[in-house]
């Protein structure tokens, strides 16, 4: 472990750049996957047929192709990524290829959330006076995501873990570094370790929380 001597700066930053990118892609990914979801079980066809278009494709291909086709295909036909938060536009495309990987996720958690709302809910709602977007707005999904709570913590671990694909378009994350000082140093097995340990304390770390919320929430039932 002497290489942490003379790059622990470059492990600090890139595990900062690991967690920003990741809670950046979960909270984007959540409005992408509300916006799916809610197209999903809406009563519009062509809505309904978008969106299962979207979370299927997403889901059933690997993130390494999605993040290529972003990466890779995108600039090629015109489309470029601009900076974010000062950062290079690597980090934009690896945060909107996460993004979209993670909405298709967070829209099928999401769409579990609202039909384990109980269906009078939506039925009084309208008998008030609320159209179905307001409804769906002012009730269900406030209870819904009230539901799915421990299930989207569970999404941004699995996201962590996730975006060390990133790093292989050049983003300075924590796989990155572990990368680049193994090439530095010629020790092979060290960086990648450590890199290891600080995904496994992080998630770790974010499995007890996770574990904690629902101990809360189900207390609160």
């Amino acid at each position: 472990m002497d290489f942490l001597v003379n790059y622990y700066s470059s492990f600090l930053s890139g595990t900062g750049i690991t967690i920003g990118l990741s809670f950046l892609a979960l909270f984007l990914g959540f409005f992408v996957g509300l916006i799916a979801c809610i197209g999903k079980i809406s009563n519009s066809k062509v809505a309904s047929i978008i969106a299962s278009i979207y979370i299927e494709v997403i889901r059933d291909t690997p993130l390494m192709i999605q993040l290529a086709i972003i990466y890779f295909g995108l600039p090629s036909l015109g489309v470029n990524f601009p900076s974010l938060f000062g950062l290079p536009e690597e980090f934009t495309a690896g945060v909107f290829a996460l993004t979209l990987n993670s909405g298709a996720y967070v829209a099928e958690i999401m769409r579990s959330g609202i039909q384990a709302v109980n269906k009078g809910q939506m039925e009084a709602s309208r008998s008030l006076g609320l159209n179905y977007w307001q409804a769906m707005r002012y009730v269900i999904v406030p209870q819904a995501v009230k539901n799915i709570l421990p299930a989207l913590a569970n999404e941004f671990i699995s996201l962590i873990k996730e975006s060390a694909i990133v790093s292989v378009v050049g983003i300075t994350d924590l796989t990155f570094f572990a990368s680049s000082v193994k090439n530095s140093t010629g020790d092979f097995f060290g960086p990648y370790i450590f890199a290891a340990v600080v995904y496994f304390v992080i998630t770790f770390t974010l499995s007890k929380l996770v574990g904690l919320l629902e101990k809360k929430m189900s207390t609160e039932r």
